[in-house]
């Protein structure tokens, strides 16, 4: 039979298609009430139940996974970076008050390989259904050519939704707030490009490595997945905000520790007049920033603006409510710590 001239071209769209008939199968565990339709056609439907709000405001992000795809190329292991994906978008409007109501996807490649694309798109509808997310469409592009062969990019949006009311803003952080922080996984989706200069370039490391200081191989180690810290958000927002309470919020802002480390991304939180000041030492860093700090000949202030260096995620509370608000976490099994203050001074993080 006569090859296609399309597929000589590099683009199988009979392949294409075969592989995405398999996923109403894999997104089945990520349908949630408001999906209207099925995954296929040229958008996606979401009913959102206004009902619930008085004034609903969505909340959209948009992300990709960076270089960290690089160590999942090395080790042909895919799923996690999809898992990366969805939770790294479910983080940043988390920091907002948003619950997540749907998310798409996007990838390319030069070669679609029906394996890549199934441990992927499982990677995302398994952090979907435990985000209570649905995955209600996406785009898979076939650019041969335009990548190295066995690569590939991925992009993500999310859609979700706060009620007015209720976003997370940070105008009522004032000095003398308490400032706690979330334990990471590891890297999560941040500083990869230096932390392989570093690992691959300068040590001549391998994925396969089996690092002692870390009790682990490098590949598995930067293969951690980024942790989701939605479904933890919203039951602190359900306990410490609810106006049942009767009280102001005590929770009065997030930030996602991703690019920027703490000294970009906890001001974007902070209202005029006020610095965080994180205080080192005051958490437990894991091994991999300790290994990367006495091999990597970084400085401290710069290794703190490029890595989460443990923190995946900052909660500025009020000081008469950190101590429960630190135990309500630690009751989650979530590690977290009391990091440092507010301050008075003119918006900016400062680690000491």
């Amino acid at each position: 039979m006569k090859q296609r001239a399309y597929a000589a071209a590099g683009v199988d769209i009979d392949l294409g298609n075969r592989v995405k008939a398999t996923l109403p199968r894999l997104l089945a565990s990520t349908r949630r009430r408001g999906v209207l339709g099925e995954v296929g056609g040229f958008g996606g439907l979401f009913a959102l139940d206004t009902r619930k709000f008085r004034q609903p405001v969505l909340a959209a992000s948009t992300d990709g996974v960076g270089t960290k795809l690089k160590i999942a190329f090395a080790m042909d292991r895919h799923g996690t970076v999809g898992q990366d994906l969805v939770n790294h978008c479910v983080n940043d409007i988390a920091v907002l008050g948003a619950e997540p109501l749907f998310f798409l996807d996007y990838i390319g490649t030069g070669t679609l390989r029906p394996r890549v694309f199934t441990e992927l798109v499982s990677g995302f509808a398994s952090a979907c259904a435990a985000n209570h997310c649905a995955l209600i469409g996406g785009e898979t592009a076939q650019m041969p050519g335009f990548y190295r062969p066995g690569e590939y990019d991925l992009s993500g949006t999310i859609v979700g939704v706060v009620e007015k009311e209720r976003i997370l803003d940070g105008k009522s952080i004032r000095p003398g707030d308490a400032l706690l922080g979330l334990a990471s996984s590891g890297l999560h989706t941040n500083g990869y490009s230096l932390a392989r200069k570093i690992l691959f370039g300068r040590l001549k490391l391998k994925p396969a490595s089996f690092v002692r200081e870390l009790d682990n191989t490098l590949g598995d180690e930067l293969l951690k997945v980024h942790l989701s810290y939605g479904p933890l958000v919203r039951r602190l927002l359900q306990k410490f905000n609810s106006p049942a309470r009767g009280a102001p919020p005590a929770v009065k802002g997030l930030a996602h520790i991703t690019g920027g480390g703490f000294i970009d991304n906890i001001p974007r939180v902070l209202p005029g007049g006020c610095d965080a000041l994180v205080r080192k030492g005051s958490w437990e860093t894991p091994p991999i920033f300790q290994f990367i700090r006495a091999k990597g000949g970084v400085d401290d202030a710069e290794l703190y603006q490029v890595f989460n260096m443990g923190i995946g995620m900052a909660v500025i509370v009020g000081a008469d409510q950190a101590d429960a608000a630190l135990r309500f976490i630690r009751a989650q099994q979530q590690k977290a710590w009391l990091i440092g203050e507010v301050v008075p001074g003119t918006g900016i993080a400062r680690v000491l």
